[in-house]
């Protein structure tokens, strides 16, 4: 998430009450979660298992819960609840804006794109034209949509990401400041649920096809051509490259890669990272042909303890 202009690092600190390392006029250009951090961003840390990937990353600033040795060319925020703090930041940059109507007037809707009644389209919505947006949609503020885009009824863009802190109280919930940005000729089925970004974006690319009841996690990125069928489960920060197919009720772990020309089969877990090409199945899901031998040795195993009985 890229603020509307720079601000210092004065600044900022002034914002969320916190001291800092660094010269006061030092520039920051936004904030974004670790796995998509830029020069000039900030990102927090608040457990020193992750310090020094927070340090070395990216990001020009690092929002800290600890006073360490400030990289080079960097940045501290001290923090003593750094998971507070970027929540402050997200709605200082990024506040609630309550609806005024069903469709926003700050909405950009496209040339011949058809929306059917009941929608809502919340604030500064771009979608683009020869579009087709089903009753019962509801599309949250800042989401952006391409050109021949199909949305069935009853799906929602935009929601916030499944993202909280264990507390002594209970949870806490990491605010989201992030959009949901569809491309060209994507087809949405009927009751999905994509969920915008924490601070980047949640994209899914042009060509893809969604089938009914699939649910796609914050910040998840789907190539081209990619084919999800009806209930799947894909979790945040997950990366599927382009012409992937998921079958249906399949199960992505978070962070998760599946490369170019996947095929993963119905029902299967993917628990790591797969590579490109290849065929899998089961949980956790492994090569088919690999697979299915294992699943028929197992069968072997109540003749093979009859013989060692004999």
């Amino acid at each position: 998430m890229k603020f509307p202009s720079p601000y210092t690092l004065n600044q900022i600190a002034t914002i969320i009450n916190a001291k800092y390392v660094g010269h006061d006029d030092f520039p920051v250009l936004g904030m974004n979660e670790i796995h998509v951090v830029e020069p000039g961003d900030i990102v927090f840390v608040d457990h020193p298992k992750y310090y020094d990937k927070a340090l070395s990353c990216a990001a020009s600033i690092v929002l800290i819960n600890k006073k360490v040795d400030c990289p080079e060319g960097k940045a501290l925020l001290i923090s003593d609840d750094p998971f507070r703090d970027f929540n402050i930041l997200t709605l200082f940059f990024k506040p609630f804006l309550k609806a005024q109507n069903n469709i926003s007037s700050s909405a950009k809707i496209g040339k011949d794109t058809i929306v059917q009644p009941n929608c809502f389209i919340g604030n500064n919505v771009v979608i683009g034209d020869n579009c087709l947006i089903h009753s019962n949609v509801s599309i949250y503020d800042n989401c952006v949509i391409g050109n021949y885009v199909t949305i069935h009824s009853g799906s929602v863009l935009g929601s916030d990401a499944f993202y909280y802190k264990k507390r002594p109280e209970g949870y806490d919930k990491l605010i989201s400041g992030g959009r949901v940005v569809i491309e060209d000729n994507v087809d949405i089925g009927a009751l999905c649920t994509i969920d915008k970004g924490v601070t980047g974006d949640t994209t899914i690319k042009k060509g893809t096809k969604l089938d009914n009841q699939v649910q796609v996690g914050h910040d998840t990125v789907i190539g081209e051509k990619c084919l999800i069928a009806s209930q799947t489960g894909i979790a945040g920060c997950v990366i599927i490259e382009d012409e992937v197919t998921l079958w249906g009720q399949v199960g992505v772990t978070s962070a998760a890669t599946i490369g170019k020309n996947a095929m993963v089969s119905a029902q299967s877990g993917v628990s790591k990272s797969l590579e490109g090409g290849k065929k899998y199945f089961g949980s956790p899901a492994e090569e088919m042909r690999e697979k299915l031998k294992e699943l028929a040795y197992v069968k072997q195993i109540p003749f093979i303890l009859k013989k060692l009985e004999k």
